[in-house]
C-alpha cells in the first residue's frame, strides 16, 4: 500500500490549531462538549476570528509561511506521517462529518488506515476513567472478543474503560487510539507503555501536530473523531454528566448505532449507559451483541468458554453472581471453611471467571462456564 499523504494546506491547518490552543481553551470550555466541534467546522479564518481577533494577522501570516519542506520535516521528526481529506487513504467516516479535522497526524501503522476506510469494521468503546472493576473487566473482554472478530476497536486511551479496551483489544488484534495531543505524545504519561505497543500493533491518531500538549478542549474535539471513524459507538460505563455521553451524542447525530452496557442501578457510573438503553441503545452484554447490531444476527463470534469447573468452584461462581463478592460472604453462602472458599475462588480467577480487586472484592468476568454434565 503506499504511503498516505497530506497537502500543505491541511498541514498548516492542523498547524494553527496548535497555536490557537490557548484561546480556543478560553473560549470552548465554558462549555463542554459541543463548543469545540463547533468551532472546529469554521474555516480558519473565522476560526481565528472567533477566538481570538486580535492577533488575527500574525496568526494567519506566520502559518501561512511555513514552508512545505519545513511541515514534511516536523513529520519526519517525530516518526510520524499525515493523511488529509484530499487523499483517499483518509477514513470514510470522517468524511461524513461537517466537523472532521483537515488532517489526521499518525504514528503506527499505515495499512491500518484501509481497515478504517469502511466503518462497518470499525466500534468505538468509551467509557469511565474512575471505572469500577466491572467496567473494566467488560471493556477488557469487550475489545479483545471484538478485534478477535476482525473489528478495529477505537478508543482514546484515557485511564479506566478506554485503557482497558486497549489492551484486550492487543490481546487478539489490532486498535486505534485518537489522542487529545500530538501522536507523538503520551498522554496521560502513566499509559507510555501502552501507547508503545498500540503504536506497535496498531495506529495512533490525532487532528494535532507532533508535539502539543494536551489541552481541555482537544478531548471532547477528539471524541467527534472517535464517533464519526465508527459504525458503532459503545458506552461501557458513564457518570450522567460524562465525556463518553457527548461521544455518544455526537455518535448519534451522525446517525451511527449506539450500544450500552447495563449497570446496576445503584452505581453513579453506571446511570450513563442505563439512560442510553432506556432511550433506545443498543444492549450490550457481550461481543456478539455488537456484531448482531453491525452485521446481522448470528455473525462473526462465538462465546468463550472457560474450562470445566470441580463441583465447589462451579457452587462458588453461582455465590459470587448472586452477589457474595468476598471469600467470607461465599464461604457462608456455601457452608464451607474459609480456606475451601479461597480455594475455589482462587481456582476461578486462575481460570478467567473472576478477577479480585485490591481490597479483596471478587467480580465476574464475561467468560462463559461450559454447562455442567
Amino acid at each position: 500500500m503506499r504511503a498516505p499523504r497530506a497537502c500543505p494546506d491541511c498541514l498548516r491547518r492542523a498547524r494553527l490549531l496548535a497555536q490557537l490552543a490557548p484561546y480556543i481553551e478560553k473560549v470552548a470550555t465554558g462549555s463542554p462538549g459541543s463548543r469545540s466541534p463547533e468551532l472546529l467546522r469554521l474555516s480558519s479564518e473565522d476560526l481565528i476570528e472567533a477566538v481570538a481577533p486580535r492577533v488575527e494577522k500574525r496568526l494567519l501570516e506566520a502559518v501561512e509561511g511555513i514552508s512545505e519542506r519545513s511541515l514534511a520535516s516536523g513529520l519526519a521528526v517525530a516518526d510520524c506521517w499525515g493523511c488529509c481529506r484530499h487523499d483517499p487513504l483518509y477514513p470514510a467516516g470522517l468524511r461524513d462529518a461537517a466537523d472532521a479535522p483537515w488532517a489526521v497526524i499518525g504514528r503506527g501503522d499505515p495499512e491500518l488506515l484501509a481497515e478504517l476506510g469502511e466503518t462497518s469494521a470499525v466500534v468505538t468503546v468509551v467509557g469511565a476513567r474512575r471505572a469500577s472493576s466491572y467496567g473494566r473487566d467488560v471493556a477488557r473482554q469487550l475489545g479483545r472478543d471484538l478485534a478477535a472478530a476482525g473489528l478495529v476497536v477505537v478508543s482514546g486511551m484515557a485511564f479506566g474503560i478506554d485503557a482497558c479496551a486497549h489492551r484486550g483489544a492487543l490481546e487478539a488484534g489490532r486498535t486505534v487510539a485518537v489522542l487529545g495531543c500530538g501522536a507523538d505524545v503520551a498522554y496521560p504519561a502513566a499509559h507510555r507503555s501502552l501507547w508503545r505497543r498500540i503504536q506497535e500493533n496498531g495506529l495512533v491518531l490525532s487532528e494535532l501536530p507532533p508535539g502539543t500538549g494536551a489541552w481541555r478542549w482537544a478531548f471532547p474535539a477528539r471524541n467527534r473523531i472517535m464517533a464519526a471513524l465508527a459504525a458503532m459507538t459503545v458506552v461501557v460505563e458513564a457518570a450522567e454528566r460524562s465525556g463518553s455521553l457527548i461521544t455518544a451524542d455526537l455518535a448519534a447525530d451522525l446517525g451511527r448505532d449506539l450500544g450500552a452496557v447495563p449497570g446496576p442501578v445503584n452505581s453513579r457510573v453506571s446511570a450513563g449507559p442505563n439512560n442510553l438503553l432506556a432511550g433506545g441503545a443498543c444492549l450490550v452484554r457481550d461481543a456478539q451483541d455488537v456484531l448482531d447490531a453491525m452485521l446481522g444476527p448470528g455473525v462473526g463470534w462465538t462465546a468463550r468458554l472457560g474450562p470445566p469447573l470441580e463441583p465447589l468452584a462451579a457452587e462458588a461462581l453461582v455465590a459470587l453472581e448472586l452477589g457474595k463478592d468476598t471469600c467470607d460472604a461465599v464461604a457462608a453462602a456455601l457452608d464451607v471453611s474459609g480456606a475451601e472458599a479461597a480455594a475455589a475462588l482462587a481456582d476461578l480467577e486462575a481460570f478467567g471467571y473472576v478477577s479480585c480487586s485490591l481490597l479483596g472484592t471478587y467480580a465476574r468476568t464475561l467468560l462463559q462456564a461450559p454447562d455442567r454434565p
